[in-house]
Protein backbone atom coordinates (compact mmCIF):
# COMPACT_ATOMS: atom_id res chain seq x y z
CA UNK A 1 0.00 0.00 0.00
CA UNK A 2 1.59 3.27 -1.16
CA UNK A 3 1.61 6.74 0.39
CA UNK A 4 -1.01 9.20 -0.93
CA UNK A 5 -0.23 12.18 1.35
CA UNK A 6 3.29 12.97 2.56
CA UNK A 7 3.83 15.92 4.92
CA UNK A 8 7.38 16.73 6.02
CA UNK A 9 8.50 19.25 8.66
CA UNK A 10 5.59 21.63 8.04
CA UNK A 11 5.22 24.94 9.91
CA UNK A 12 2.36 27.38 9.29
CA UNK A 13 2.71 30.98 10.49
CA UNK A 14 0.12 33.77 10.38
CA UNK A 15 0.62 37.48 11.00
CA UNK A 16 -1.85 38.59 13.68
CA UNK A 17 -2.36 42.32 14.28
CA UNK A 18 -1.29 43.34 17.81
CA UNK A 19 -3.21 46.61 17.76
CA UNK A 20 -6.85 47.63 17.94
CA UNK A 21 -7.85 50.18 15.29
CA UNK A 22 -10.80 52.51 15.77
CA UNK A 23 -11.47 52.89 12.07
CA UNK A 24 -10.61 51.44 8.68
CA UNK A 25 -8.98 54.78 7.80
CA UNK A 26 -6.57 54.50 10.75
CA UNK A 27 -5.73 50.91 9.75
CA UNK A 28 -5.05 51.88 6.08
CA UNK A 29 -2.86 54.87 7.09
CA UNK A 30 -0.74 52.67 9.38
CA UNK A 31 -0.58 49.99 6.70
CA UNK A 32 0.68 52.48 4.09
CA UNK A 33 3.24 53.91 6.52
CA UNK A 34 4.31 50.35 7.39
CA UNK A 35 3.63 51.04 11.06
CA UNK A 36 1.31 48.11 11.71
CA UNK A 37 2.50 45.85 14.51
CA UNK A 38 2.08 42.13 13.99
CA UNK A 39 2.47 39.12 16.18
CA UNK A 40 3.74 35.91 14.60
CA UNK A 41 1.14 33.23 15.32
CA UNK A 42 2.34 29.66 14.77
CA UNK A 43 -0.67 27.53 13.79
CA UNK A 44 1.38 24.39 13.04
CA UNK A 45 4.89 23.46 14.16
CA UNK A 46 7.11 20.71 12.72
CA UNK A 47 4.33 18.42 11.43
CA UNK A 48 5.49 15.24 9.71
CA UNK A 49 2.82 12.79 8.63
CA UNK A 50 2.30 10.02 6.09
CA UNK A 51 -1.15 8.80 5.03
CA UNK A 52 -1.49 5.55 3.08
CA UNK A 53 -3.71 4.98 0.07
CA UNK A 54 -7.13 3.65 1.13
CA UNK A 55 -6.70 4.69 4.76
CA UNK A 56 -9.42 6.40 6.77
CA UNK A 57 -7.44 8.91 8.78
CA UNK A 58 -8.85 10.97 11.65
CA UNK A 59 -7.46 14.17 13.17
CA UNK A 60 -8.45 15.08 16.74
CA UNK A 61 -7.65 17.99 19.04
CA UNK A 62 -9.26 20.89 20.85
CA UNK A 63 -10.40 24.05 19.08
CA UNK A 64 -7.36 26.01 17.92
CA UNK A 65 -5.09 22.97 17.77
CA UNK A 66 -4.47 23.39 14.02
CA UNK A 67 -6.74 20.64 12.62
CA UNK A 68 -8.51 22.74 9.98
CA UNK A 69 -5.26 24.50 9.04
CA UNK A 70 -3.67 21.11 8.37
CA UNK A 71 -6.62 20.07 6.18
CA UNK A 72 -6.34 23.31 4.18
CA UNK A 73 -2.62 22.67 3.63
CA UNK A 74 -3.32 19.11 2.41
CA UNK A 75 -6.07 20.47 0.12
CA UNK A 76 -3.72 23.10 -1.34
CA UNK A 77 -5.83 26.01 -0.04
CA UNK A 78 -2.90 27.15 2.14
CA UNK A 79 0.81 26.93 1.34
CA UNK A 80 2.96 26.03 4.36
CA UNK A 81 5.46 28.61 5.62
CA UNK A 82 8.09 25.88 5.97
CA UNK A 83 8.18 22.25 4.85
CA UNK A 84 6.76 20.19 2.00
CA UNK A 85 3.40 18.59 1.23
CA UNK A 86 3.01 16.03 -1.54
CA UNK A 87 -0.40 14.70 -2.56
CA UNK A 88 -0.68 11.90 -5.12
CA UNK A 89 -4.26 12.06 -6.39
CA UNK A 90 -7.44 14.10 -6.85
CA UNK A 91 -9.04 15.74 -3.80
CA UNK A 92 -12.69 16.47 -2.97
CA UNK A 93 -12.53 18.83 0.02
CA UNK A 94 -15.53 19.41 2.32
CA UNK A 95 -13.79 21.91 4.56
CA UNK A 96 -15.95 25.00 4.96
CA UNK A 97 -19.71 24.74 4.92
CA UNK A 98 -20.98 26.48 1.80
CA UNK A 99 -17.55 26.88 0.17
CA UNK A 100 -18.03 26.91 -3.59
CA UNK A 101 -21.69 27.93 -3.28
CA UNK A 102 -23.27 31.27 -4.18
CA UNK A 103 -25.91 31.57 -1.46
CA UNK A 104 -28.07 33.91 -3.58
CA UNK A 105 -28.51 31.16 -6.17
CA UNK A 106 -30.86 28.18 -5.89
CA UNK A 107 -29.68 24.69 -5.01
CA UNK A 108 -30.29 23.64 -8.63
CA UNK A 109 -27.95 26.39 -9.89
CA UNK A 110 -25.42 25.71 -7.15
CA UNK A 111 -25.16 22.02 -7.99
CA UNK A 112 -23.80 22.98 -11.42
CA UNK A 113 -21.67 25.82 -10.00
CA UNK A 114 -20.11 23.65 -7.27
CA UNK A 115 -19.58 20.83 -9.75
CA UNK A 116 -17.56 23.14 -12.01
CA UNK A 117 -15.50 24.28 -8.99
CA UNK A 118 -14.68 20.60 -8.35
CA UNK A 119 -13.69 20.16 -12.03
CA UNK A 120 -16.80 18.42 -13.41
CA UNK A 121 -18.23 19.35 -16.83
CA UNK A 122 -21.83 20.48 -17.25
CA UNK A 123 -22.57 17.19 -19.07
CA UNK A 124 -21.18 15.17 -16.14
CA UNK A 125 -23.29 17.18 -13.70
CA UNK A 126 -26.44 16.64 -15.82
CA UNK A 127 -25.77 12.90 -15.75
CA UNK A 128 -25.29 12.91 -11.97
CA UNK A 129 -27.95 15.53 -11.15
CA UNK A 130 -30.80 13.18 -10.15
CA UNK A 131 -28.43 11.07 -8.04
CA UNK A 132 -27.18 14.19 -6.19
CA UNK A 133 -30.74 15.38 -5.53
CA UNK A 134 -31.86 11.93 -4.36
CA UNK A 135 -28.95 11.59 -1.94
CA UNK A 136 -29.37 15.11 -0.52
CA UNK A 137 -33.16 14.64 -0.18
CA UNK A 138 -33.56 18.28 -1.23
CA UNK A 139 -35.92 17.83 -4.23
CA UNK A 140 -38.66 19.98 -2.62
CA UNK A 141 -36.23 22.87 -2.11
CA UNK A 142 -34.27 22.75 -5.39
CA UNK A 143 -35.47 26.15 -6.58
CA UNK A 144 -35.12 27.94 -3.23
CA UNK A 145 -32.10 30.29 -2.80
CA UNK A 146 -29.54 28.57 -0.57
CA UNK A 147 -29.36 31.60 1.73
CA UNK A 148 -32.70 30.30 3.06
CA UNK A 149 -31.23 26.86 3.82
CA UNK A 150 -30.24 25.71 7.29
CA UNK A 151 -26.62 24.63 7.82
CA UNK A 152 -27.78 21.00 7.73
CA UNK A 153 -29.45 21.49 4.33
CA UNK A 154 -26.30 23.14 2.92
CA UNK A 155 -24.22 20.23 4.23
CA UNK A 156 -26.52 17.71 2.53
CA UNK A 157 -26.05 19.33 -0.88
CA UNK A 158 -22.29 19.84 -0.41
CA UNK A 159 -21.69 16.26 0.68
CA UNK A 160 -23.86 14.84 -2.12
CA UNK A 161 -21.87 16.74 -4.79
CA UNK A 162 -18.39 16.04 -3.36
CA UNK A 163 -19.00 12.29 -3.12
CA UNK A 164 -20.91 11.75 -6.36
CA UNK A 165 -17.75 10.54 -8.08
CA UNK A 166 -15.02 8.59 -6.35
CA UNK A 167 -12.16 11.02 -5.61
CA UNK A 168 -8.74 9.65 -4.66
CA UNK A 169 -8.98 11.64 -1.41
CA UNK A 170 -12.08 12.88 0.42
CA UNK A 171 -11.44 15.51 3.11
CA UNK A 172 -14.23 16.10 5.63
CA UNK A 173 -14.05 18.83 8.31
CA UNK A 174 -16.85 18.66 10.89
CA UNK A 175 -19.42 18.59 8.11
CA UNK A 176 -20.93 15.38 9.51
CA UNK A 177 -21.72 17.18 12.77
CA UNK A 178 -24.53 19.20 11.16
CA UNK A 179 -27.87 17.81 10.10
CA UNK A 180 -29.97 15.08 11.63
CA UNK A 181 -28.86 11.68 12.86
CA UNK A 182 -30.32 9.76 9.91
CA UNK A 183 -28.45 11.88 7.36
CA UNK A 184 -25.21 11.56 9.35
CA UNK A 185 -25.67 7.79 9.15
CA UNK A 186 -26.26 8.08 5.42
CA UNK A 187 -23.02 10.08 5.06
CA UNK A 188 -21.10 7.49 7.07
CA UNK A 189 -22.49 4.74 4.82
CA UNK A 190 -21.34 6.71 1.74
CA UNK A 191 -17.86 7.09 3.29
CA UNK A 192 -17.72 3.33 3.91
CA UNK A 193 -18.71 2.82 0.27
CA UNK A 194 -15.93 5.15 -0.94
CA UNK A 195 -13.43 3.38 1.33
CA UNK A 196 -14.32 0.00 -0.14
CA UNK A 197 -13.66 1.55 -3.58
CA UNK A 198 -10.17 2.60 -2.51
CA UNK A 199 -10.77 6.28 -1.68
CA UNK A 200 -8.59 7.70 1.09
CA UNK A 201 -10.67 9.63 3.64
CA UNK A 202 -9.31 12.28 6.02
CA UNK A 203 -11.74 13.36 8.75
CA UNK A 204 -11.71 16.05 11.43
CA UNK A 205 -14.42 15.59 14.04
CA UNK A 206 -15.09 16.52 17.66
CA UNK A 207 -17.09 13.29 17.93
CA UNK A 208 -14.71 10.61 19.20
CA UNK A 209 -17.33 7.85 18.73
CA UNK A 210 -17.53 8.85 15.06
CA UNK A 211 -13.73 8.83 14.72
CA UNK A 212 -13.59 5.42 16.45
CA UNK A 213 -16.31 4.03 14.15
CA UNK A 214 -14.80 5.22 10.88
CA UNK A 215 -11.03 5.63 11.21
CA UNK A 216 -8.14 3.19 11.02
CA UNK A 217 -5.48 5.70 12.11
CA UNK A 218 -5.61 9.00 14.01
CA UNK A 219 -3.34 12.01 14.60
CA UNK A 220 -3.71 14.08 17.78
CA UNK A 221 -2.80 17.76 17.53
CA UNK A 222 -2.36 20.15 20.44
CA UNK A 223 -1.48 23.84 20.03
CA UNK A 224 -0.20 23.18 16.52
CA UNK A 225 2.08 20.29 17.46
CA UNK A 226 1.73 16.57 16.86
CA UNK A 227 1.23 14.79 20.18
CA UNK A 228 0.63 11.28 18.86
CA UNK A 229 -0.16 9.40 15.66
CA UNK A 230 -1.09 5.73 15.32
CA UNK A 231 -3.92 3.21 15.53
CA UNK A 232 -7.32 4.71 16.34
CA UNK A 233 -7.87 2.91 19.63
CA UNK A 234 -4.47 3.83 21.10
CA UNK A 235 -4.62 7.51 20.11
CA UNK A 236 -8.27 8.04 21.11
CA UNK A 237 -7.68 6.37 24.50
CA UNK A 238 -4.64 8.58 25.19
CA UNK A 239 -6.55 11.69 24.02
CA UNK A 240 -9.51 10.95 26.28
CA UNK A 241 -7.28 10.31 29.32
CA UNK A 242 -5.37 13.55 28.70
CA UNK A 243 -8.58 15.51 29.21
CA UNK A 244 -9.32 13.93 32.58
CA UNK A 245 -7.95 15.30 35.87
CA UNK A 246 -5.20 13.16 37.37
CA UNK A 247 -6.19 11.31 40.55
Amino acid sequence: MGTIVQIENVDMHFNMSKEKHDSLKEYVIKLLKKKLLYEDFIALKDITLSISTGDVFGIVGLNGSGKSTLLKIISGILKPTIGTVRVFGSIAPLIELGAGFDMDLTARENIFLNGSVLGFSRTQMREKFDEIVDFSEMSEFLDVPMKNYSSGMVARVGFAIATITKPDILIVDEILSVGDFLFQQKCEDRIQELMSGGTTVIIVSHSLPQIERLCKHVAWLEKGRMVMVGDTEAVCTAYQHAGKPQE
